[in-house]
């Protein structure tokens, strides 16, 4: 009876021993003999452990908007018939190109006003030089002489007048006003065609043009999250369009008002737009970076080793060295990673290549 009882009992000795040293954990691992190799010392970057304030993300919905800053909406300032467009929506214009051509009585009424000025003047300069030939000849007095030369002034303002209102209404003699554009842009909105009557007192602008050399971003921030964000946040902003892109920004103004429709307060943040990648009207995903009034020690996300539900990475010392360390994470934010329990600030890790020495450490 006694001799199965042992060697049973011998038998669950060694299988409990056999099952342990198979199942190790990666800590355990760690304390074999592994050193570095020279090779890869040479090309690993070691990055530290550092207390830093707290950040954290919220995510908002928002578009891309016109810089209202650098708009321009072109308003009829004559009553006509549109003759001729010359550019459609989207097309880019310079400054000083002919965006449509407008028929116009006003600008006929200008231009007859002109021509009798300018009439009128020549005859009155005639008549204050004959006046004035007769005064000196003694056939004209000099109150003749002071008439004429009223007259002459007063001919002189009117032409000068309507000269300047010619002007200011594209100076064309022909009855026809040319609408031009007034910087260079993108035709962004378009609200005339050709044959269509319009007024001077038209509230709805016919052309608005845009340079798009940078754009706004108008993200909606629903009351809950109010108090998370502020001016001067730095956001990352993703579009359909560009999947991957990240366009990198901050907070240019907070609105401090909702929107009564949709009970929305408004965040603006001003882009440059190189290349012309951004739209108005393109859905964008706006990521804000907050902080907290609170420090915690963090570390570059890189150095992390996600295996068997838990992160790891490799606190460093020196080439023979190197221990696997278990680690809570708290938050990631961009390319850094908020450690909550087993790191202290100043310990130093394998920033890159920790997944190869992991496995070597565990092999």
């Amino acid at each position: 009876m006694q001799l199965p009882y042992r060697f049973y009992f011998i038998l669950f000795f060694l299988a409990t021993i056999f099952s342990a040293c198979n199942d190790k954990s990666p800590v355990e691992e760690s304390k074999k003999g592994y050193v570095l190799p020279d090779s890869l010392l040479k090309t690993i970057e070691i990055d530290s452990v550092v207390n830093s304030r707290v950040m954290n993300t919220l995510t908002l919905t928002g578009k891309v908007d016109f810089n209202e800053d650098n708009v321009i909406k072109l308003f009829p300032i004559i009553s006509g018939q549109v003759s001729d467009i010359k550019v459609m929506l989207g097309d880019y214009v310079k400054q000083g190109q002919v965006l449509a051509v407008i028929k116009s009585p006003d600008m006929a009424g200008y231009s007859n006003d002109f021509t009798m000025a300018k009439s009128n003047l020549e005859i009155a300069r005639k008549n204050m030089d004959a006046t004035n030939d007769m005064y000196k000849s003694g056939l004209a007095s000099q109150k003749d002489l002071i008439t004429a030369q009223q007259g002459y002034n007063q001919a002189q303002s009117t032409y000068e007048k309507s000269q300047r209102v010619l002007n200011l209404n594209g100076g064309s003699l022909t009855g026809e006003y040319t609408l031009k554009s007034p910087i260079n842009g993108f035709v962004v909105d378009r609200q005339v065609n050709n044959n269509m009557l319009i007024r001077s007192d038209n509230s709805t602008a016919l052309f608005t043009i845009s340079d798009l050399k940078n754009v706004w971003v108008m993200a909606n921030v629903y009351e809950s999250n109010i108090t998370n964000v502020k001016m001067g946040d730095s956001v990352n902003i993703t579009t359909l369009s560009y999947p991957g892109k990240i366009f990198r920004g901050k907070i240019d103004k907070v609105m401090n008002v909702l929107d009564p429709s949709n009970k929305v307060m408004k965040l603006r943040i001003v882009l440059a737009n190189p290349g012309y990648l951004l739209k108005p009207e393109m859905f964008a995903s706006v990521v804000v970076n907050t902080t907290e009034n609170k420090n915690m020690v963090s570390i570059r996300s890189r150095a992390l080793i996600f295996d068997h539900s838990q992160y790891y990475v490799l606190v460093y010392k020196s080439p023979s060295d190197i221990t696997i360390r278990p680690v809570q994470v708290q938050n990631t934010v961009g390319d850094r990673t908020y450690i909550s329990e087993g790191l202290v600030e100043g310990e130093r890790l394998i920033g890159t290549e920790a997944l190869l020495i992991y496995q070597e450490l565990n092999s």
